[in-house]
């Protein structure tokens, strides 16, 4: 045997031993010093965001404005009220979806629960109503026509056969636009509240007309209103001029009793005037007032009372008064709560910025035995 070959092996081995070690310890310490650094600036970031939050709370009232700072679609959507599509750059991207060319921008949530807190302020079917999203330009919903019937039978009888059908109903999307116009100089001072301004002119038009929509509406551009439905039926009020104290019963009576316990009434200011005098037989009013202080509820036979502007006064053949369940009556669904399309060019010479609002809603009766219309007629 070589001995001296041997020994030459062997060290070649084991110089390649100690390389292969050398070279996991080097990436060892360069994975090491990597974390290391990672974990260092991960470390100064977080410092810096709990300075910028102690900053922004020790500020006066900065712990009045907790969990409220604008997201960033809120900002760009600001941008591009203020200064249109061309100040947003990358931007654009906050806001979802459609552009200029498609129609306008839609507005961010924030922009979104505003409006409808003014819109309820003159649409009241929609505080009461089931309101639901869809992406649908019409949405369909199943209903039960009839249901299932049941027989006695013997011990070894025949089991009659009973069925239940089914049907859909269909409730195409409306489309409501408006525009608003606004001084340019408004738009260039920081100061004033643009988006809430523009959430209170739209929110005023769109309310209005929701409101006559969703109560009266009986024309093809529009949602069907609950009034105009032949599917909801009224009581009578064996007067042919006036509403009784007794008809207010009779029609608590007609609606069945699963959809009282959640039943609202439903007239105009006229109406609740004339119903706050009546009395029942031992000189009661019928009408009540409770609820909290800065929040009273004004209650018949201890149901709400909801004003709704759009239904018609007291008078012969009208129908002043509904009751019922609008959450189960009445479904509204929301297509596109607020597109807003920015126009800098038709009103530049009068200094002026105008604004084209859109919503598209939906709107029908889904239960009808839900509802119950007073009709003031002898029959």
């Amino acid at each position: 045997m070589n001995t001296n070959a041997l020994r030459l092996e062997t060290k070649d081995d084991s110089d390649i031993e100690t390389k292969a070690i050398e070279t996991a310890l080097a990436n060892m310490t360069t994975a090491f010093e990597t974390h290391k650094k990672a974990s260092n600036d991960n470390d100064a970031a977080q410092k810096k965001r709990i300075d910028d939050l102690e900053l922004r709370l020790n500020r006066p009232g900065g712990h009045a404005n907790d969990n409220k700072e604008p997201t960033d679609e809120t900002k760009a959507f600001e941008k591009y009220i203020r200064r249109g599509a061309e100040a947003l750059g990358e931007e654009v991207k906050s806001l979802r979806v459609s552009d200029n060319t498609a129609g306008g921008y839609l507005s961010p949530d924030e922009f979104n629960a505003e409006l409808d807190r003014n819109v309820v302020l003159f649409s009241p079917v929609r505080q009461v109503a089931r309101v639901l999203p869809t992406g649908a330009p019409a949405v369909l919903w199943p209903k039960r026509l009839s249901g299932f019937t049941a027989s006695w039978v013997g011990e070894t009888g025949a089991r009659p056969e009973t069925t239940a059908t089914f049907g859909q109903s269909r409730y195409p999307i409306f489309e409501l636009a408006a525009w608003v116009d606004v001084a340019n100089a408004m738009l260039e001072d920081s100061t004033f509240d643009v988006a809430s301004m523009l959430s209170f002119e739209f929110a005023q038009e769109f309310g209005l007309e929701e409101g006559k929509a969703f109560v009266n509406g009986a024309s093809a551009l529009s949602p069907s209103g609950f009034m105009q439905d032949a599917g909801v039926a009224y009581t009578p009020t064996t007067s042919a001029t006036a509403v009784l104290p007794d008809s207010l019963f009779d029609i608590y009576h007609a609606v069945k009793s699963p959809y009282r316990a959640n039943a609202v009434w439903g007239m105009n200011s006229n109406t609740l005037g004339y119903v706050r005098k009546l009395k029942d037989g031992q000189g009661n009013y019928l009408l009540s007032h409770g609820g909290v202080a800065n929040a009273p509820i004004t209650t018949i036979l201890g149901n709400p009372v909801v004003e709704m502007p759009d239904m018609p006064d007291i008078a012969g053949g009208a129908f002043p008064i509904v009751f019922g369940d609008f959450s189960q009556g009445y479904r509204i669904f929301d297509r596109v709560s607020l597109s807003v399309l920015r126009d800098p060019y038709s009103q530049a010479t009068n200094g002026a910025t105008r604004f084209h609002g859109r919503r598209r809603v939906a709107g029908g009766v889904g239960k009808a035995e839900a509802i119950r219309k007073l009709k003031v007629s002898v029959s």
